[in-house]
């Protein structure tokens, strides 16, 4: 057995569903013939009761990342983040992340460790829903020509609601009171986080260094009862949609709430869900869909990555 030392920053709800899974799914390291050892993990309040597994240790202090063989990152923001993994990766070492808005947005301090296979990233998009895995691989060798999706839960929460007839206001409340929404809400409701997601996909299909300032985002804030319900009558149903295309020879990715065909596979497969529908001149029409958030769903992910680390996989590499 070879002991490999990791260290977790971070341990809201992800964080602890990483350090409960890494425990339960022990037989799959044991086959590897790995024993994984938590480090320690990064939090802002060490004395905070956690629901996590005995023997971990919680703290303030990086120190211990210096001993770690491989960094998980669930801690979110951006700045903050980035001060702590850059070192970690020009040491040559590999990080594995959710974190879609760090990626999106200070992806010029990245990009050299993506290409370079250090990065792993299949929960930043779609959580356990596994798209970026099939996008960096296999569907590159078909000619990529279009992607819509659905990539908010929260968005698609309020808009359900809506539907249902409560107002947005109401329906948001709701959202925030159940845990749902990003804090601040903005995140969510103002398309932000579709638009993190929508980012780091274009990377795998259009250009592998597309810009987040380049996609147009406009938020559900401004959808109303009235349009909901004109929507229904023409069987069509509205959803917060992210889309890539190309519009005169150029990648185009807005996010924008659309009203689509009760039959489109984002109103059916997506119905309660994420879900992505991509289009390849190769590959046809393929339809992803699942759950996009959630603790454990996106651990599941995280450990993943962790497993195809220790196997030997590369990261995830973009478009060159």
């Amino acid at each position: 057995m070879r002991t490999v030392t990791v260290g977790l920053l971070g341990c809201g709800t992800v964080g602890e569903n990483v350090l409960w899974l890494l425990q339960k799914r022990k037989d799959i390291f044991d086959n590897l013939g790995v024993e994984v050892v938590v480090a320690g993990v990064l939090v802002r309040d060490a004395a905070r009761v956690r629901d996590i597994p005995a023997g971990i240790t919680l703290t303030d202090d990086p120190a211990f990342l210096q001993e770690c063989a491989v960094v998980m990152e669930c801690m979110g923001g951006i700045e903050r983040p980035l001060e702590l993994l850059a070192p970690y990766l020009r040491s040559g070492r590999p990080v594995i992340t959710a974190n879609k808005a760090l990626l999106a947005e200070r992806w010029d301090d990245l990009r050299d460790h993506a290409l370079a296979g250090r990065l792993y990233y299949e929960a930043s998009v779609m959580a356990g829903t596994p798209v970026i895995g099939p996008m960096s691989t296999v569907l590159r060798a078909s000619t990529f020509v279009r992607l819509q999706a659905v990539l908010n839960g929260t968005c698609n929460y309020i808009l359900t609601q809506m539907e249902a007839g409560r107002e947005y206001a109401a329906a948001l409340a709701e959202a925030q009171a159940l845990g749902y929404a990003e804090d601040p809400p903005t995140l969510d409701v103002g398309g932000f986080d579709t638009a993190h997601k929508l980012t780091v996909l274009a990377r795998f299909s259009a250009d592998g260094n597309y810009p987040f300032s380049a996609v147009q985002v406009t938020g559900i804030e401004d959808v109303t009862l009235e349009q909901i319900a004109a929507a229904r009558e023409r069987g069509e149903r509205i959803k917060l949609v992210a889309e890539l295309v190309k519009v005169d020879g150029q990648w185009q990715a807005t996010v924008s709430p659309q009203s689509l065909p009760d039959t489109h596979p984002l109103c059916t497969a997506g119905a309660s869900r994420n879900a992505l529908v991509y289009e390849g001149e190769e590959s046809g029409t393929l339809i992803f869909a699942g759950g996009g958030a959630g603790g454990m769903v996106t651990a599941s992910a995280m450990v993943g990555d962790l497993l195809d680390w220790l196997i030997g996989f590369p990261g995830h590499v973009p478009l060159h």
